[in-house]
């Protein structure tokens, strides 16, 4: 089966995932038979769609009519036989019990067609015996979506021992068609990714409770507010369900053995039915103040501690190919929602640090899961999981990094040639550019300049980016942009932005992502994007308003003029106007200032200050769509025509 022939999809069980599958899959054009083992069960999976999709629609993330017309593609059943005799794909998402899970694959068998495709949508099981249920191993793999599945962006797509390429390659292509973000997990092994990953950082964290060596305070303290995730430990596992969490260790213990031996403590919690949020009490009493994280309990010990654990998971999944840990890395961010992956994590901190930790905490308790993996001694005689980078100047295509002093980082747009308009290819030098100066301690705070003297960023390459664009290729070059600009957004320190000559369109979304904007009297700012038929799709439509206010920013989208400095200092955007011969001198003296304020507590106001603001994820996803829609009409075309002849556009809204 090849991802152009799959048009009809089967969701086995209409639960909290399965229905969620059911809605990304019909929302991306498919037919989706919802089949469940009792007509209660999918009239309330059917229901729970039909809420979410309405939710949606008065969010603007999708029109009524997109909204109606995903539901009519949902086909609700109870009979097996009429749920998979005709599909393409079936993806099970039935309770996380083997048994049940092999019952289904037997019944299944009897009524899909020859070349469908399985997919499970297991957390942890092994893919490989349950395929072997089959009479079809080589088309069988996993499909693991995180919850809830309308929101989680990442996919992993598992493969066991029998799975094929096509199939791999087919059902990785369905899920970027679902508009989530797949990671490949080479070698079927119990957790995957992100699971092997989180699972033993929680039992970590309940073997610190148990053993008397923390409390719960200062163990979600240290996870939540110095290591910067996204819950504390304790929180997680409340979240996810105690007996979730229990299972999955249950079941790796059984397969991997001693080192993932569950926590006393953990069992002692799903043994009394304090199994978290779900029924009111877990590590926290939700019907009694709930929740009560202390900012300032953390322990750089206990952080060693699971920063250590996470890194040997890590060098263990790479030296069994699980996966590499690039992929690795990516699959915690997006899965976890992790700031950074965990090997990048275990790379700041320090292997030889971590591996310290663990031969002495080994070494004092006897205990299996301390014993360091060969993964973990290779990364760290390597310099790191991603080598040593020391002394090495960094060299990129299409962005310069230099250390200008006084704990300053330099990022320059060094395409002068066209204007350092943004490409693909710029936005991967730049998202690389502020990984790299992330990662170094002796930066505070980030200038952000253009080459040459007439242009910050003239804007988006519209010639590479409308050649041969699909809905689906500009979809991903929003999201691309949208990420790669946000990283500037999200960093843990000050940004400045130096501005001289031009920044239009991608240019002006970049600089709105800096934290201060320094400008020259000659510069020229706007949001032309109307001007092309599109809109501003790289935050645009979401960031501006919330530097200049509604009114401002929809002025300057509508109209698409081009603004002096000197105007937008007067709406709020720009900070400061300079002299033209003085900019740099200007802008790098204000980025120094800010690198010599309190990191922590920039780093934390910044933290904040992006956490207090309303839900902007649902903002960026109309916004991709939108941009997706507007890529493939005639207006566009008539705007890129008229730009690159130097005339005006005669649009006729098509």
């Amino acid at each position: 089966m090849d991802f152009e022939d799959i048009d009809t999809i089967a969701v086995l069980g209409a639960g909290n995932m399965g229905h969620g599958i059911t809605e990304v899959a019909a929302i991306a054009g498919y037919d989706v038979r919802m089949r469940d083992i009792k007509d209660e069960f999918v009239e309330d999976g059917y229901d729970n769609i039909e809420w979410s999709l309405n939710k949606l629609a008065e969010r603007d993330q999708l029109t009524q009519e997109e909204a109606d017309a995903a539901l009519d593609r949902v086909t609700p059943l109870v009979d097996v036989e009429e749920a998979v005799s005709d599909v393409d794909v079936v993806i099970e998402a039935v309770p996380e019990k083997m048994e049940i899970k092999k019952d289904v694959y037997t019944e299944v068998e009897e009524h899909a067609p020859e070349d469908a495709i399985f997919a499970t949508n297991t957390s942890s099981l092994s893919i490989t015996e349950l395929s072997e249920v089959t009479e079809r191993p080589e088309q069988f793999c996993g499909m693991h979506f995180f919850n809830p599945p309308v929101r989680m962006q990442l996919v992993e797509v598992i493969s066991g021992a029998h799975s094929g390429d096509d199939t791999l390659d087919a059902i990785e292509a369905l899920a970027e068609d679902f508009g989530k973000t797949p990671v490949r997990v080479r070698k079927d092994s119990p957790g995957f990714i992100v699971n092997r990953i989180l699972v033993p950082l929680m039992n970590e964290a309940a073997w610190l409770v148990h053993n008397g060596e923390a409390t719960i305070a200062e163990v979600d303290s240290t996870t939540k507010f110095d290591m910067g995730l996204p819950m504390g430990s304790f929180e997680l596992s409340d979240q996810v369900g105690n007996d979730v969490g229990l299972h999955v260790l249950e079941y790796m213990h059984e397969v991997l053995g001693e080192p993932y031996a569950p926590c006393p403590l953990l069992e002692e919690k799903v043994e009394n039915e304090e199994l978290g949020k779900k029924t009111g009490k877990g590590f926290y009493d939700y019907e009694n103040g709930g929740v009560d994280i202390p900012t300032d309990a953390g322990r750089e010990d206990v952080e060693h501690r699971l920063v250590a654990v996470m890194a040997n998971e890590v060098g263990k999944l790479v030296e069994n190919d699980v996966a590499p840990v690039a992929d690795i890395d990516q699959a915690v961010k997006l899965g976890g929602g992790f700031p950074d992956g965990p090997a990048k994590i275990a790379d700041k901190t320090g292997l030889e640090t971590l591996i310290d930790t663990l031969e002495e905490t080994h070494e004092e308790t006897g205990a299996e899961r301390y014993a360091v993996s060969d993964g973990l001694r290779a990364a760290a005689e390597a310099g790191g999981f991603y080598g040593s980078e020391d002394d090495v100047p960094a060299e990129f295509d299409n962005v310069t990094v230099e250390y200008p002093g006084d704990m300053v980082g330099h990022i320059e747009l060094d395409r002068p040639h066209r204007m350092n308009t943004v490409s693909p290819e710029l936005m991967d030098d730049l998202a690389d550019a502020v990984d790299l100066l992330e990662d170094d301690d002796e930066v505070r705070a980030i200038l952000l300049t253009g080459a040459g003297d007439k242009a910050f960023s003239a804007g988006a390459d519209v010639q590479s980016m409308a050649s041969n664009a699909t809905p689906l290729d500009a979809i991903e070059l929003s999201r691309k942009g949208q990420q790669t600009f946000g990283k500037l957004e999200e960093c843990s320190m000050p940004v400045v932005a130096g501005i001289d000559g031009y920044a239009l369109g991608g240019g002006m979304e970049l600089a709105t992502c800096a934290d201060l904007r320094v400008a020259s009297e000659r510069s020229e700012l706007g949001q032309p994007e109307h001007n092309l038929g599109l809109l501003p799709g790289w935050g645009g439509t979401q960031r501006l308003a919330r530097i200049v206010g509604e009114g401002r920013a929809k002025e300057i989208i509508f109209t698409a003029e081009r603004y002096d400095a000197a105007e937008l200092a007067e709406y709020g955007f720009i900070n400061e106007v300079v002299d033209n011969d003085t900019l740099h001198e200007r802008a790098l003296e204000l980025a120094k200032d800010m690198a010599a304020g309190p990191p922590v507590a920039q780093k934390l106001t910044k933290r904040a200050m992006l956490a207090g603001r309303d839900d902007i994820d649902a903002g960026l996803e109309v916004e991709s769509q939108a941009f997706g829609h507007l890529i493939g009409t005639d207006d566009v075309m008539e705007g890129i025509n008229a730009f690159m002849g130097d005339g005006e556009p005669d649009f006729e809204g098509k």
